[in-house]
């Protein structure tokens, strides 16, 4: 497939999707879809309104019985089924995930694209592993037992930064439960959440149980969040929206799941292993051009390894390739938008007055001058109490802070409003052993930064939010626990009636 495939052509008849087709948008605004790498506008749309919120939330509403009422081994086999067809579509899907995102073709090919692929799979496979606690006698005159059943229509709001795999998170728990849903993606990054949602239906999944609207927050977000059908409400995006979401949600007393933004700090205490964690650095901080809420943002490293730290990761950050992300060899793309390479220089900009720029902190000239890249940065001498060091920068920027003892470097990662992740660099399993229990994350990874997998959950604690994606672990979110208890005496009056009524015969 040309990697500048028609995008129009394939989503002439609209960018919403609703009871197994796409329709046009009903609001009066209209978007584009703009290739971040050379500023061009790819596609574009009519937004969805509230009433196309409305039509899917009735479609997902009318899909829910039947598939609720599914075994779980139908869903797990329609899921299979799903999965097959995400493989056969996987080269579509990374070169629409890169032209609206600006990936590089090597990240949508190799990440973005297999582990979404891998979480339909997992998910086919759990929808068979729902699990309650066991069938017992607890009160000794009855059989209690736990049913988990689903909770019916799901609204769920999906960022721009990881628009394909994020789509996946949202689904695949909730319709592995037997929910149905309605995703709002990003209106910048529509493109791969249709695919998924069309690869869908192509995969025998019913009409409504998977339904999409591209439209605004304030319009179609803000309406399915509060839409007194939707059962539940799971958002992933920035803390301040998170707020607003929580406020919504929580005023038609409905379930609601945040992953909400992150600040990972990057611990290196003075034994780790130096070209590990600089090349783990540099990885961590710049993945997706370092718009992924658990990149790494804040290295601190302890005094005897600073100088050396700061050295090898300059020297690797200025050795990463910009370019083309439809080019193999490229390894860093744009942003997502000129606005948000615009808000990145914002930051650097201003650490000027405060802080060193080691190396990048710039837009790049030549070719590159018409997308929105932004160069690799490393930052020194920041004040912990700094914008640059507090506050969610999401792009290609790591600071670097040292410290002295232990109990200071552990202080300072936790020294923040956030606790989406957080990584441990060190030889010393006591060390890392502490770490991993005193760092304040919903994830900790031990000399490494980054990997996930789909069988362990991911989500935050404090201001990066509440609830789990991926693994088993979600559906707790996205089911609801009956309590079924059976008397099994036929004893017509029972001893606990005379607590109520009558006196106890003797």
């Amino acid at each position: 497939m040309d990697q500048r495939f028609d995008v129009t052509e394939r989503f002439a008849d609209g960018a919403q999707y609703i009871a197994g087709r796409l329709r046009q948008g009903g609001s009066e605004g209209t978007h584009q879809v703009v290739d971040p790498a050379t500023g061009e506008q790819v596609f574009g749309y009519r937004l969805a309104g509230a009433a196309d919120v409305d039509t899917a939330v009735a479609a997902a509403e009318a899909a829910f019985p039947a598939w609720a009422g599914a075994t779980p081994g139908e869903r797990s086999d329609a899921m299979h089924r799903f999965a097959a067809v995400l493989t056969e579509r996987a080269d579509d899907l990374a070169h629409a995930e890169s032209l609206q995102c600006g990936k590089p073709i090597k990240l949508s090919t190799e990440f973005d694209v297999p582990g979404s692929i891998d979480n339909v799979s997992f998910f086919a496979g759990a929808a068979r592993q729902l699990e309650g606690k066991a069938a017992a006698e607890y009160s000794g005159d009855h059989t209690s037992y736990i049913r988990r059943e689903p909770i019916g229509v799901i609204g769920s709001i999906a960022p721009w930064n990881y628009p394909l795999q994020m789509a996946a998170w949202k689904v695949l728990p909730a319709i592995a439960a037997g929910n149905t849903i309605v995703l709002k993606p990003a209106e910048l990054t529509p493109l791969t959440s249709l695919m998924f949602a069309q690869a869908a239906t192509e995969a025998g999944l019913p009409d409504g149980v998977i339904n999409v609207v591209s439209g605004a927050g304030p319009e179609a977000g803000e309406w399915l969040v509060s839409h007194p059908a939707v059962a539940m409400t799971s958002f992933t995006g920035s803390t301040a929206v998170g707020r607003r979401v929580a406020e919504l949600a929580t005023s038609t007393v409905k379930r609601i799941h945040l992953e909400l933004g992150g600040k990972a700090p990057f611990v290196v205490f003075d034994d780790a292993d130096l070209e590990a964690a600089a090349h783990g650095a540099v990885a961590g901080a710049l993945i997706n051009s370092g718009q992924d809420c658990t990149a790494a943002t804040r290295a601190y490293v302890q005094r005897p390894l600073y100088d050396a730290f700061v050295a090898a990761v300059a020297d690797l950050m200025a050795s990463v390739r910009l370019g083309d992300p439809f080019d193999p060899h490229t390894d860093l793309g744009p942003l997502v938008s000129h606005a948000q390479r615009d808000r990145v220089a914002g930051f650097v900009d201003r650490a000027r007055g405060y802080a060193t720029v080691v190396t990048g902190g710039e837009i790049p000239g030549g070719d590159l001058a018409k997308g929105a890249y932004y160069r690799p940065t490393l930052i020194t001498g920041a004040p912990q109490d700094s914008e640059i060091v507090q506050s969610e920068i999401f792009g290609p920027v790591l600071a670097v802070v040292p410290f002295d003892s232990d109990d200071e470097g552990i202080a300072l990662a936790n020294d923040t409003p956030y606790g989406l992740a957080a990584s441990a660099w060190s030889r010393d399993v006591y060390r890392t052993g502490r770490a991993s229990r005193e760092l304040r994350a919903g994830c900790v990874w031990i000399n490494d930064h980054i990997p996930i997998i789909s069988e362990m959950p991911h989500g935050g604690v404090r201001a990066s939010g509440f609830g789990k994606d991926m693994s088993a672990y979600s559906f707790e979110e996205y089911t609801q626990v009956k309590h079924v208890m059976f008397d099994n005496t036929a004893v017509v009056r029972k001893d606990w009636h005379r607590t109520v009524f009558g006196d106890r015969q003797i």
